[in-house]
């Protein structure tokens, strides 16, 4: 709330990507106090209506609005987008998983790559002409310092020639978060679209840890044994870096950047669990990763 202290959405629509629990909830939540007409694009379509009564009850907000999508769903991102319409401003691509069990999307997709980066990038490559309309729009997404730990492997994104390790797959994907913002700034700059990528920090209270051993609290060791950063932030904390790229006037025309607390980050350094690693930013995995997303999209 305080990120969106005199800063006035009134008129602009925005979709919140599992914004039916976590960092989801509050960065709606902020959106909606701030005058925005928000879209709670969920799973679980209950826990949506839940939540988006209670936003309108705290903020006076009526046009909180719920909608069902399963990124690791191809029919569904597609019946989303088909549903759409009129002009996006704000596409936060928020919701995730991480650490699961070994699981595959009928297409045999790994399916933590295939929901944290490939639901995304259909959803958002889908509303293109959506987010062009908006004539200024903002696409924000949510992102992990867990990307420092893994490239993206072109050659087997799916772990089908590898052993599947849980920790390698969410650094993938998280990594590909951050270079589809890379690549969609540069070919979305003609349309005004900014896209930015954002580290919300190591959050408690929220669903993420479900997969682990001991829940989140395990994350330092198994990412980083040296690491002597083991900062923790409440759920309110941890949305407020989304929603300074989503709303804040401060961060305008800036677009292909990663920011964590409330900043743009500095380059990655062994042991600290900060900063953006090069891999993540380079240009040419950028496009390479557009492109083979792409064609996974396309079979």
């Amino acid at each position: 709330m305080e990120v969106v202290a005199g800063v006035d959405l009134t008129g602009r629509r925005a979709i919140v990507t599992g914004a039916a629990s976590g960092i989801g909830v509050e960065t709606a939540r902020a959106l909606a106090a701030a005058g925005a007409e928000v879209t709670l694009a969920v799973r679980d379509l209950e826990a949506g209506e839940a939540t988006a009564h209670d936003i309108t009850a705290g903020t006076g907000n009526s046009r909180v609005l719920v909608a069902p999508l399963d990124l690791a769903v191809r029919a569904s991102v597609a019946d989303f987008v088909t549903a759409w319409q009129g002009a996006l401003h704000i596409l936060v691509n928020n919701a995730g998983i991480m650490a699961t069990p070994e699981r595959r999307t009928p297409e045999g997709w790994e399916l933590q790559f295939a929901t944290n980066h490939l639901g995304h990038f259909a959803l958002a490559t889908g509303l293109h002409d959506a987010l062009a309309a908006a004539a200024d729009a903002r696409v924000v997404v949510v992102s992990s310092v867990g990307h420092v730990n893994g490239e993206v492997i072109f050659d087997d994104p799916g772990f089908e020639r590898r052993p599947y390790d849980p920790w390698a797959a969410y650094s993938q994907s998280k990594t590909a978060n951050v270079l589809f913002a890379v690549e969609a700034a540069r070919r979305w700059a003609p349309q005004n679209i900014a896209v930015n990528a954002l580290n919300p920090g190591r959050i408690t209270g929220t669903k993420l840890g479900r997969h682990m051993n001991g829940g989140l609290d395990v994350a330092p060791a198994t990412f980083e044994p040296d690491s002597t950063d083991v900062s923790w932030k409440n759920i309110v904390q941890g949305a407020a870096t989304s929603v300074l790229l989503a709303a804040s006037p401060l961060v305008e025309g800036v677009t292909g950047r990663y920011f964590e607390d409330c900043r743009e980050a500095g380059p990655h350094r062994p042991g600290v669990r900060r900063g953006v690693a090069a891999h993540a930013l380079a240009p040419d995995k950028a496009a390479h990763l557009w492109r083979l997303s792409t064609d996974l999209l396309a079979r």
